[in-house]
Formats: structure tokens, C-alpha cells, sequence
């Protein structure tokens, strides 16, 4: 199966939207599984980034839960979807493509992130905030990691 040549990088900002630290917790984990993008992507093949990508991925998956977590579009959350968003879209983008995959990741994550607030929203008043946050958690994540590996081909 083919994806088409920029699919991947809005796939991927989609993640971004609604787990700002999911997308690259996920490229993290494909180059640990010697895993290669398209896109070139040397920041999260220091070891100090791709640790640190997967303790933020697994960080926001906990934190989401609390009672004091922030809404994803305060500044700051945008601002961690738009530098994921856009790493991961680059990596994952064809090579040579790169910007054009970061401006497409970033262009699907910053108003889907309003879009999936208030779906979580919706799903709080419903089920509860920890109910909603896991299963919120459970379909981002396999879409995260179902993207990346579809994405993603073994090193040589």
C-alpha cells in the first residue's frame, strides 16, 4: 500500500493535536527499535532528546489526568503541539519534503487541538476526567504508534 507523499506528516499532527508529546515519544521509540523515517531527523537520534521525548510522552499521558492540568490551547500547549507537530512531520515527511511536512503537521494539529478539547470536554462531563483521559490515551497512542510504524522501515 502506498500513502500518499504528505499523508503521514498530517496524520501525525492529528496526534499532535490532542497528545502534544505523543508524536515525537512515538519517533523516539521507532529509532530505538532501529527504525528509519524518510524525512532527515538527526535532533531525536542524540540519545539525550530521544530519552527525553519518551519521559515528556509518558509524563503528558500522566499528567493529563490531574485535576490541574491546562486546557491544550493555552500558549503553551500549542506551543508544545507546534514543536512536535512539526519535528515529526518533517521526519516523516519524503525526504527533501521536510518543510513542507513540518508546515503540514503543524497546519492538522493547532485547530484540531480546539476540535479534540472539546471532545474531551464532552467526554469529562460524560465519564469523568481519568475515565476520558485513558481511553483519549489509548486511541492517540495506537494512532501514534500505528502512523509512525506504517511510516517508518527497518534500518539497513
Amino acid at each position: 500500500m502506498k500513502i500518499p507523499k504528505l499523508l503521514s506528516s498530517a496524520l501525525i499532527g492529528a496526534v499532535a493535536s490532542a497528545r502534544s508529546m505523543t508524536p515525537m515519544a512515538t519517533i523516539a521509540t521507532a529509532r530505538l527499535a532501529h527504525r528509519r523515517t524518510s524525512g532527515e531527523l538527526f535532533l531525536l537520534d542524540r540519545p539525550t532528546f530521544k530519552y527525553g521525548a519518551l519521559a515528556m510522552g509518558l509524563g503528558e499521558l500522566a499528567g493529563d489526568k490531574m485535576k490541574t492540568a491546562p486546557d491544550r490551547t493555552v500558549f503553551l500547549g500549542l506551543l508544545a503541539r507546534v514543536m512536535s507537530a512539526g519535528i515529526a512531520g518533517a521526519a516523516l515527511a519524503p525526504r527533501g519534503r521536510e518543510s513542507a511536512g513540518a508546515a503540514v503537521a503543524v497546519a492538522t494539529a493547532v485547530p484540531l487541538a480546539y476540535v479534540t478539547l472539546s471532545a474531551r470536554k464532552q467526554a469529562m462531563a460524560k465519564i469523568g476526567q481519568t475515565r476520558s483521559g485513558l481511553i483519549e490515551d489509548a486511541l492517540i497512542v495506537a494512532a501514534g504508534v500505528a502512523i509512525v510504524a506504517l511510516s517508518t522501515r527497518a534500518q539497513d
